[in-house]
């Protein structure tokens, strides 16, 4: 069985969200490829782990992918893929799922998948993906803080064309403020994600 960390989000408690994290993946291929064959068992969003940030930018798209799925404005064939395209900055869905999407290089992994129907449970998702991933299970925290714990911060400064030199640590500027470049691309990133969903 797959460690399953169960999310809530305002607005929409009655729908759990489930996320759980792999590392060594050794059949990225294989599900990649349940996806592309639309197979109803897979329908998860699978995302490249180097691609989140943090617990926010995650959330983020989900909320998103979550609201258009309940009021019928979804950009994207289901919820799970809407939330890949949100993730991207341009309106582009197949390059969203290149960009931020289970390739069949990817090793670490993360799953989410949206608890639209009563049988989507955090057993139940822990149960198949426990069955389906041959990768190691990594729990996920109280806060989700592990959620952008792998993230490749060049690679997601490039995607969201923002400069600076990527190193995500904090440092001090004028006046002796600290400066944590994570938050500033994550809020960055966070406003970018808002924009396109308006």
């Amino acid at each position: 069985m797959a460690k399953v960390r169960t999310f809530r989000l305002p607005h929409y408690d009655a729908y759990p969200i489930q996320v759980a994290m792999f590392k060594d993946v050794k059949n990225a291929a294989f599900l990649r490829s349940q996806l592309l064959a639309a197979n109803p068992e897979f329908d998860y969003a699978f995302l490249d782990a180097t691609m989140i940030l943090t617990p926010q930018h995650l959330l983020l798209a989900t909320f998103q992918a979550l609201h258009n799925s309940r009021t019928s404005r979804l950009k994207a064939r289901t919820a799970h893929s809407e939330l890949v395209f949100r993730l991207h900055p341009n309106n582009n869905i197949g390059e969203s799922y290149r960009t931020f999407g289970i390739s069949d290089s990817t090793t670490r992994l993360l799953a989410v998948k949206l608890s639209l129907t009563p049988d989507v449970t955090s057993e139940s998702v822990s149960r198949h993906l426990g069955e389906v991933v041959e990768g190691e299970s990594v729990e996920i925290g109280e806060a989700g803080e592990e959620l952008g714990g792998w993230a490749d911060e060049g690679k997601i400064r490039k995607v969201y064309k923002l400069n600076g030199n990527g190193n995500g640590k904090t440092g001090v500027v004028k006046n002796g403020q600290a400066r944590d470049e994570r938050k500033e691309m994550e809020s960055v990133i966070l406003g970018m994600m808002t924009v396109k969903g308006s």
